[in-house]
């Protein structure tokens, strides 16, 4: 019988530590959400403390899962772990992460804490989080830099308080594989009582060897992964779940072990997160990019044809790759609509928001013949219409641009702002320039535009374009999406959909583990 790995996802808590893939509470469950028929076995949903709106969003997938193991993470303070127990509290299956650091530079220059006062807190720690819960995981932050004498005393005794899951985070990606591999293997021999838990890793990708190092832990003894969809996460990323899994299931001559992921949910799971972040995928990213599965070469073009396996390790379909078709069109009903939003993970609160919904899907398949999930998982993350709460207080209710050789573009839109509509115009370098400084005439908002992105949803000239709206302002960084077939007027609601965000005022502060 092969051993279980337990696959840790922290897409909802560092991977929106990325800068500018803040998302919303509707867009944390609709993730949860899809991790779940993933079948993630740990939902790390945020960290409570750090500000009402994290909390209540870890309160709201702790709510709404209930097959997967929904955590909150919290530092080894009693005011935090109790934020992150009455966050989870609604969970069929919880669990509190808590953690400090263990290195020499940090417990010198930031905790200003001798090892010993360090070593103490932690056991505190542990027995205040299993007030809530007897599933407790402690995270040594910065073990990849820690010594290792100190690290087995503090894991010695947090296993004693109580412990069932050790964390064993390269929190600034500096580890190299036959290293960190060999510090695995090292604790679980010189710790006493390391078979009473589960040992776990969570890598950083600084180096680009986050996953390299996670499969040399596996091959050590760790049988949890902590990842995220598409690697995503602070700095250079974490692990890529889709990658962990897939490596180890293909190479099961190599691993002792196997996840209970469902392989086929990959590609939705990176999709839906791509399209809510605006963070888009590489072409050439394994497993999840649109080239993954290409052969352009002649040679491998014929292999492939006379047998896959020639030059393909994995099927395309075992990923999820083939499930995208073709499911609705114009004459398709409100049921069908509805049913398949369900099942790719999209609900609705009342029948208003489900008949505005639709309203919206008659209106693209007047535009679009053909309509693919990825259209209708970016027609729900139009703000307005996904049935969310967050404040909308821009909306942007007509456009007309005038662009032609030798004249200058010029802009001219109707944005309801706090349901009263106004009117302005402006010129620009082009028509985009000139919307979004017609934009910024009115609401005068100030805020720096960092990025501005178009990605294609599906393929066809009459595709819905995709643009992701990158705006900085005092400190915070959002990302605003907007699609339509229509480009400028994508390029439109995802400025105001930015703008929406930064008024959403979420300030969080999630240091990194």
């Amino acid at each position: 019988m092969k051993e279980s790995l337990i696959i840790f996802d922290t897409t909802l808590r560092d991977g929106e530590q990325s800068p500018g893939a803040s998302m919303t509470q509707e867009e944390k469950v609709r993730i949860a959400k899809q991790l779940e028929r993933l079948r993630v076995d740990v939902i790390e949903a945020g960290f409570a403390a750090a500000s009402p709106g994290d909390f209540a969003a870890v309160q709201a997938v702790a709510q709404a899962i209930k097959e997967s193991t929904v955590c909150s993470l919290a530092r080894a303070n009693e005011k935090d772990i109790a934020a992150a127990g009455e966050a989870i509290a609604p969970a069929e299956r919880k669990r509190i992460h808590t953690f400090i650091a263990t290195s020499p530079i940090h417990m010198e220059k930031k905790l200003r804490m001798s090892p010993d006062q360090v070593l103490e807190q932690a056991v505190k720690a542990i027995g205040w989080a299993r007030r809530y819960t007897d599933d407790v995981e402690f995270s040594a932050e910065d073990a990849g830099r820690s010594e290792i004498d100190f690290l087995c005393r503090i894991f010695e005794a947090v296993i004693d308080a109580g412990a069932t899951t050790i964390n064993v985070p390269d929190t600034v990606g500096y580890a190299l594989p036959h290293q960190f591999g060999e510090r695995i293997r090292t604790l679980i021999e010189r710790i006493p009582n390391s078979d009473k838990v589960i040992w776990s890793v969570h890598c950083h990708n600084d180096l680009g060897l986050a996953v390299a190092n996670s499969l040399a832990a596996v091959l050590a003894g760790a049988r949890q992964v902590e990842c995220t969809i598409n690697g995503l996460g602070e700095r250079a990323g974490n692990a890529a779940l889709e990658e962990i899994v897939m490596a180890v299931r293909t190479r099961q001559d190599v691993f002792p072990c196997d996840t209970r992921i469902d392989t086929r949910q990959i590609v939705p799971a990176s999709k839906l997160v791509s399209q809510i972040t605006g963070f888009p995928v590489q072409p050439n990213k394994a497993i999840v990019g649109a080239n993954a599965f290409a052969h352009e070469s002649g040679i491998h073009q014929d292999g492939v044809l006379k047998h896959r396996e020639t030059y393909e390790i994995m099927r395309a379909e075992e990923v999820g790759w083939a499930t995208n078709k073709i499911v609705l069109g114009k004459h398709s009903g409100r049921n069908a609509f509805k049913t398949r939003l369900a099942e790719l993970g999209i609900t609705f609160d009342s029948e208003e928001q489900l008949n505005q919904a639709f309203a919206r899907f008659k209106e693209l398949a007047d535009k679009k013949h053909e309509i693919f999930d990825e259209d209708l998982i970016a027609l729900m993350s139009d703000e307005g219409v996904s049935g969310g709460h967050e404040v909308e207080r821009y909306r942007l209710v007509s456009s007309c641009f005038h662009s032609e050789t030798g004249e200058t573009p010029k802009a001219r839109l109707v944005i309801a702002i706090d349901g009263e509509e106004h009117t302005v115009e402006n010129e620009g370098s082009g028509p985009v320039d000139a919307a979004f400084k017609a934009i910024e005439k009115l609401v005068q908002s100030n805020a720096e535009l960092l990025l501005y992105s178009v990605n294609a949803i599906t393929q066809g000239s009459d595709a819905q374009g995709e643009v992701t709206v990158r705006l900085s302002k005092e400190g915070r960084i959002v990302n605003g999406q907007g699609a339509d077939t229509d480009i400028i007027v994508a390029s439109v609601k995802a400025y105001l959909n930015a703008l929406n965000k930064l008024l959403a005022n979420r300030a969080r502060i999630s240091p990194q583990v």
